[in-house]
């Protein structure tokens, strides 16, 4: 009974965050859609499809259960999972990891939670529970790259568009002064 409770629920979650982290790039230009962001080179859809990627791997390789998706090997990575390439459009890699979903579900619906997995490179075999923690926990990580990707393209925020609220400019400005004032209070800057 408990296990079927946690399945779900780690089960609803990843479904949350996976519709969060596509709702990050509603709105944008195909531009900052892909753009880097960091000096790293962190960007909107690269998060998409390195998640997308990682949710492949994990549901499918991890239980015997390759993923339909053409993946390079895991040992072959070599980052091009975390950006777009001027021949891949937004409509692909959403595409992508939607059908990654549909896969990663069906794996998470048919197998118990302790169905035995394989990661080459952990220490110990592991099972379908350990999976899905890991993987709902890279997805949340990287939900909140986008999160603050996007606040600083054009300050929307928040895990859903129906809890959006109007950003109030004013009010916003006067949070962060706010904040600012207490940082230089608590280490005045020294001159």
């Amino acid at each position: 009974m408990i296990d079927e409770f946690a399945k779900d629920d780690l089960h609803g979650r990843l479904r949350r965050d996976r519709r969060a982290l596509l709702w990050k790039l509603d709105g944008l230009s195909e531009y900052d859609a892909r753009r880097p962001l960091t000096t790293t080179g962190t960007n909107l859809l690269g998060l998409v499809k390195h998640v997308a990627t990682v949710e492949a791997r994990y549901f499918g390789e991890v239980f015997g259960r390759p993923s339909p998706e053409p993946l390079p090997r895991w040992q072959d990575s070599d980052g091009s999972d975390l950006w777009a390439t001027e021949d891949e459009n937004r409509d692909q890699i959403i595409g992508f990891y939607r059908r990654t979903w549909e896969h990663s579900d069906a794996t998470i619906n048919e197998l118990s939670l302790d169905a035995p997995g394989h990661v080459p490179w952990w220490a110990e075999d592991t099972n379908l529970f350990a999976i899905m923690v890991h993987v709902l926990s890279e997805s949340v990580r990287h939900a909140g790259h986008a999160d603050i990707l996007r606040e600083g393209l054009d300050g929307r925020t928040g895990l859903r568009a129906e809890h959006e609220k109007q950003i109030d400019e004013e009010a916003r400005a006067a949070y962060c002064a706010k904040i600012e004032q207490a940082a230089r209070s608590a280490a005045p800057i020294k001159a």
